[in-house]
C-alpha cells in the first residue's frame, strides 16, 4: 500500500486530467507515464507545484470528439506524482500512483492548453480506507486463467513475483498491464470491489484465451 494517505476532506476539488485511452490507474496501482506534448508537461509541472496530483481519465471510443477532443467516460482516478525524472530532450518519466476514483462532476476551462475538471469523490470513499479486509478471492482461478493468457498473448512472466504478490494488489496490477480494449478497462475501474474486478478480470482472460469476443467488443 503506498505511504502517501490523505484525508478526505484534503482531495482537490478542480484537478488537471490526462485523458489517456487504453491507460488504466486503479487506486495503489502504479502507472509509468512518459510525458512530452507541451500542454501535459505544464500539466505536470503544475501538478508538482501544487500537491503532485492531477486524474486520468479514459476517453469513450463510441462519442464523437469536441472542440476539447474525446468526450469522456465519467469515472477516472485521481493519482499522485510519486515519482519523476527529466531526460535530455526535455520529457518527464513519471510514475503516478493511485489514490482514489472519482466522477466528473463537472468540466472546467483549460488551463495552459490541458484539461480540467470538478471532481466528486463521494461515491468513492472506501478507495482511502485503511481498514479494509483482505479480498475474498478464488486465487487458483485467476493464476488458472492468467497462465494460458499469457501464453495466448506471448507475454513473459515472472511468476515467482507474481505468486509473492498479494491478492488485492495481484489483481490490480493485471488490471492496469493487460491489452484489454477501452471499455473492458473502463468496465474493471468501475467494479465496486476487489472481489467483482476480479471476477471481471477472470472473465475477460478466459474469453481472450479462448478466442470468444464478448457482447459489445468490436471483432
Amino acid at each position: 500500500m503506498s505511504a502517501f494517505h490523505p484525508a478526505f476532506a484534503d482531495l482537490p476539488g478542480e484537478i488537471p486530467i490526462f485523458p489517456l485511452s487504453g491507460a488504466l490507474l486503479l487506486p495503489e496501482g502504479r502507472l509509468p507515464l512518459n510525458i512530452f506534448e507541451p500542454r501535459y508537461l505544464a500539466m505536470v509541472e503544475d501538478s508538482l507545484g501544487g500537491g503532485r496530483m492531477f486524474g486520468m481519465v479514459q476517453g469513450d471510443p463510441g462519442l464523437p470528439r469536441t472542440a476539447l477532443g474525446s468526450q469522456l467516460y465519467r469515472i477516472g482516478c485521481l493519482g499522485r506524482v510519486s515519482s519523476f525524472a527529466e531526460t535530455d530532450d526535455g520529457r518527464l518519466l513519471i510514475t503516478l500512483t493511485g489514490v482514489i476514483r472519482f466522477r466528473i462532476a463537472e468540466e472546467l476551462e483549460m488551463h495552459r492548453g490541458y484539461r480540467r475538471v470538478r471532481a466528486d469523490y463521494a461515491p468513492y470513499e472506501r478507495d482511502l480506507a485503511l481498514d479494509r479486509p483482505a479480498p475474498q478471492l478464488d486465487r487458483a482461478e485467476l493464476l488458472g486463467a492468467l497462465r494460458p493468457y499469457f501464453r495466448a498473448r506471448g507475454i513473459e512472466a515472472n511468476w515467482e513475483a507474481v505468486e509473492q504478490t498479494s491478492d488485492a494488489m495481484l489483481v490490480t496490477t493485471l488490471c492496469m498491464v493487460c491489452p484489454f480494449d477501452v471499455r473492458e478497462k473502463q468496465a474493471l475501474l468501475e467494479a465496486a470491489s476487489v472481489e467483482e474486478r476480479a471476477r471481471m478480470l477472470v472473465a475477460l482472460m478466459q474469453m481472450d484465451s479462448h478466442g470468444t469476443v464478448p457482447e459489445g467488443r468490436p471483432s
